[in-house]
């Protein structure tokens, strides 16, 4: 894995140094125009509450009988009708409102045009009695004199602000729609845009190869690439072409990504980046739109890098797992994508860059010369990788006089950059919890097996009985890793639960190894076998705690019989489908699937028996490690040869028989003159 150096200049050396990008705080948030909505909304409610409230005071039947009837103080009734009931508004006679009892109507100062006070009915019937009743005996009588009126505001907001509310509310979806897709500003009608980041002259890249560890043959393939830019000359003088495309492929956490940025940072040219699932959206023909516009803006700002993380997104194979009759809209951006990267001149300096964990799950039609000429396997480091990376992520850490990176990538094996920058931090984190001024060698060791084993679980509770079964389960796996050569070293035994089930763990020590033979492979088989194993010779029975080692013998064994032909019964055939082609039916008859697992479970007996007679053998050593384990908890190494003595000396069978070169010129027959089968 890459990894970048963390005291730039300018920058505090614990910040990650990621790509400059201007700082978003600085910017002026930008208007809403929802507001404008919410405005106008708010206008129409203090209009209506305006119209509404006026001078005219409301009253009780009972204070206009008593008050104002009586007295001969109306002039006249106006009534209309408001929703479900009946207006009536008074109007008192004009030499009557200065008298002492209409005090409250010289206060307000009503027009001549308003009323002086309304009350409500529920009906004209029951209002017109009331009258009546209310004027027998009298000379002269008041009628009502009914109008039909209309609030013409009211009922202009009536329609129109659910209508506005409507609209508002419309637009403020769309706006929002259309920012999480990206372009233009957010506006629905940009979501066809490109969702690429561009890097260029105002927003460099500060890293470069320089921060990039532990891939060297890598860093020389990518290295080319920038040198394709800056002096193209240089290779179309011979006849050459560029490449169009580089495809970066390894397991997560390798650095694809970061050599990306090494390359920007390089290449001093503007730079696309995106994301495979940027181009996918459930609307049909966004993710060909957004393609076509990627790449009309790198054609305007070549010579340029467009790199997309993460291409199994959109560039999975075509024509699997679709529904009949549907349109798929992933294989239509896969098709576009297809066109243009095959499209456009080679002269004018795009170079496409994509990354992946997945190439196998890739559409043939990508992965072609014309498209991607060159796939740079990004693999986990070697040993002298893992040094180098450890050396980088070591600079901003305080460290112990007695941290060594060599020691730490030793211990490590397998370990992506990802994994070593994660095991600096949380050793870090181990010392600062536990107030040191320094990080030591124990606090790395802690965070490997934090990273390895999980979380110590110290407030677990474990019964006496448990733990003995542990101890001896444990052991099992330890005595029979010691006494079998061709197993990988033992580093550290543990009963220390970790993690969400782990309630303990022998850690070995793997080597560089790529190939593995028949024997070595019987042998791991029967170090994982050792702690089931274990627990029968000393209690007699069996628990759970094997399930996850069953799980890894039988993976095994399934893979020597199907995958390596290590069978001499089922024969030298592999039934290998890294393709997907056999989905739903098996590449093997019925009989042929009986007789796998025939030979599964047999190959599994042997490693059974085989493991049994060496601990049974070694018992006294199994009865030390685990008295040991149940006193102490973790033992090393050291603590193993001080019980057991030294470890056997590992024998390494002979693949092929060494045959001098005068002996191959007197026997051609010896020597294959074709060699070029690739080992996977």
């Amino acid at each position: 894995m890459e990894n970048e150096s963390k005291s730039r200049k300018g920058k505090d050396k614990n910040e990650p140094d990621y790509f400059n990008r201007k700082d978003e705080g600085s910017q002026k948030p930008k208007f809403q125009f929802y507001w404008i909505y919410i405005l106008m909304a708010g206008v129409f409610l203090v209009l209506q509450l305006m119209n509404t409230g006026s001078s005219t005071r409301r009253i009780t039947w009972n204070d206009f009988q008593t008050r104002m009837l009586v007295n001969d103080d109306v002039d006249k009734l106006v009534g209309f009708k408001r929703d479900e009931l009946y207006v009536i508004e008074v109007y008192i006679k004009q030499d009557r409102v200065k008298l002492e009892r209409y005090k409250d109507l010289q206060k307000s100062s009503p027009t001549s045009a308003d009323a002086d006070y309304y009350f409500t009915e529920s009906s004209p019937e029951v209002l017109e009695t009331r009258l009546k009743e209310a004027q027998q005996g009298k000379p002269s009588t008041l009628n009502v004199e009914w109008e039909t009126r209309h609030n013409w505001l009211s009922d202009v907001i009536t329609w129109l602000l659910p209508l506005v509310f409507i609209a508002a509310l419309w637009i403020f979806l769309f706006r929002r729609m259309g920012a999480s897709s990206g372009g233009g500003g957010g506006q629905i009608f940009n979501i066809g845009k490109s969702r690429a980041t561009l890097f260029d002259k105002n927003t460099k890249v500060s890293i470069t190869f320089n921060d990039v560890a532990g891939l060297e043959e890598a860093k020389t393939e990518v290295v080319e690439v920038v040198d394709f830019l800056k002096n193209p000359k240089k290779y179309t003088a011979l006849g050459g072409k560029i490449p169009k495309g580089v495809l970066l492929v390894g397991p997560p956490g390798t650095g694809k990504t970061l050599l990306a940025k090494a390359v920007a940072g390089e290449a001093q040219v503007p730079f696309f980046t995106l994301s495979g699932s940027d181009f996918v959206e459930m609307f049909v023909g966004v993710g060909a739109s957004r393609v076509r516009d990627l790449f009309k803006q790198a054609r305007e700002k070549a010579p340029c890098i467009i790199f997309i993380d993460e291409i199994d997104a959109v560039g999975r194979s075509r024509g699997k797992n679709q529904i009949m009759g549907g349109n798929d809209e992933r294989e239509s951006t896969l098709n576009q994508l297809l066109v243009e990267m095959d499209g456009f001149s080679t002269e004018i300096g795009i170079i496409i860059m994509a990354a992946t964990n997945r190439p196998d799950v890739l559409d043939s039609a990508l992965l072609r010369p014309g498209r991607f000429d060159r796939m740079i396997t990004v693999d986990r480091p070697d040993l002298a990788g893992r040094e180098q990376i450890f050396n980088v992520h070591l600079k901003p850490i305080k460290l112990a006089s007695g941290v060594s990176a060599l020691k730490l990538a030793e211990q490590t094996p397998g370990f992506a950059g990802a994994e070593i920058a994660n095991v600096c931090n949380e050793a870090a984190l181990i010392a600062a919890r536990k107030n040191k001024s320094e990080v030591d060698m124990q606090d790395f060791n802690d965070a490997v097996d934090r990273v390895i084993g999980g979380l110590e679980k110290k407030n677990k509770i474990i019964s006496p009985q448990e733990k003995q079964i542990v101890a001896y389960h444990e052991a099992g796996h330890a005595v029979t890793g010691w006494f079998l050569a061709s197993t990988d070293p033992l580093v550290k035994v543990s009963i220390v639960p970790r993690g969400v089930a782990a309630l303990g763990y022998a850690q070995y020590l793997p080597k560089e190894q790529y190939l593995y033979t028949t024997e070595q492979m019987i042998d791991n088989m029967c170090v994982t076998m050792g702690g089931r194993v274990a627990e029968e010779i000393i209690f007699g029975r069996i628990s759970t705690g094997a399930q996850n080692d069953l799980e890894r013998i039988t993976r095994m064994a399934y893979g020597m019989v199907t995958l390596y032909g290590m069978n001499e019964v089922v024969g030298n055939v592999s039934f290998n489908d890294p393709n997907g082609e056999y989905q739903f039916q098996k590449p093997y008859s019925e009989e042929t699937a009986r007789l796998i697992d025939h030979e599964v479970r047999k190959l599994i007996l042997e490693v059974h028996g085989k493991t049994k007679t060496l601990l049974e053998s070694k018992r006294d050593a199994l009865e030390a490690i685990a008295r040991e384990l149940l006193t102490r908890e973790v033992i090393h190494t050291d603590d193993i040869i001080r019980l057991l003595g030294e470890r056997p000396a590992m024998v390494h069978p002979p693949l092929l028989n060494d045959i001098s070169p005068s002996e191959a010129a007197e026997n051609p027959e010896s020597s294959s003159e074709d060699n070029t089968d690739q080992v996977a």
